[in-house]
């Protein structure tokens, strides 16, 4: 400002559009991030699902193998061949009950984040805060789920077949002589992805709701003024 110039003053109609495109950018910025980490997310949860490797064999374990949430493989002591067995699709190839459950829930969270992805097409639809809501209560049951699989999965630790891998010490939240997997860590750190994903959803949610309040009192001010 040049020095004895008159300060000049923004009209408040200006500064609140200003405010409100930059609110909008940040709002849409964050989306933006908050879409792409949830299709990570979606990934992860699908590799958790999938693969087979939540605990496996360790230094002395009497055989070697892995087990995931359904399928499994196991070595016969003699040769380094692996036997593998269990499908999701066939429920009693599946060794334990609580594996069972376990597969049962984490699918679930599976299925809930992939139909997250696929609600983002409402938002050509429908209102955006909206989305974000129905997409926030996905994520935080996928969220919920996944910490259901992970609390379960270890109970099933002392089945016959684990066992036989892990030896006799192993029992239920007793791991024996085997040793936690990259699929079961990630899917602990994918129930803290899902607890911060739903979060942003609401309180992106919860912009949207105050943008379109902010919105509709500028037009009845001008409605007023025009009147």
């Amino acid at each position: 400002m040049i020095p004895g110039a008159a300060a000049t003053m923004i009209p408040s109609s200006e500064a609140a559009k200003i405010y409100q495109t930059n609110y909008i950018r940040n709002s849409r910025a964050i989306g933006l991030l908050w879409s792409i980490f949830t299709i990570l997310f979606a990934i992860v949860n699908v590799v958790c699902f999938m693969q087979p490797y939540w605990i496996g064999d360790g230094m002395d374990t009497p055989q070697t193998g892995y087990f995931g949430l359904f399928h499994y493989c196991i070595g016969d002591g003699v040769s380094r061949d692996l036997a593998c067995q269990g499908t999701f699709t066939d429920f009693g190839s599946i060794p334990s009950g609580a594996f069972k459950a376990a597969s049962f829930f984490v699918g679930t969270s599976m299925v809930l984040v992939l139909s997250c992805i696929g609600c983002f097409i409402l938002f050509f639809f429908c209102s955006t805060h909206t989305v974000y809501k129905i997409c926030g209560w996905m994520q935080l049951a996928s969220g919920v789920c996944l910490v259901l699989g992970c609390m379960i999965y270890p109970d099933g630790w002392d089945a016959k077949e684990v066992q036989s891998m892990c030896g006799e010490q192993t029992d239920k939240y007793t791991i024996g002589a085997c040793s936690v997997r990259w699929a079961y860590i990630l899917a602990i750190m994918g129930i803290l992805d899902a607890l911060i994903l739903s979060f942003l959803a609401f309180v992106l949610g919860n912009r949207q709701d105050n943008l379109m309040a902010e919105e509709l009192l500028a037009e009845s001010k001008a409605e007023g003024g025009n009147a």
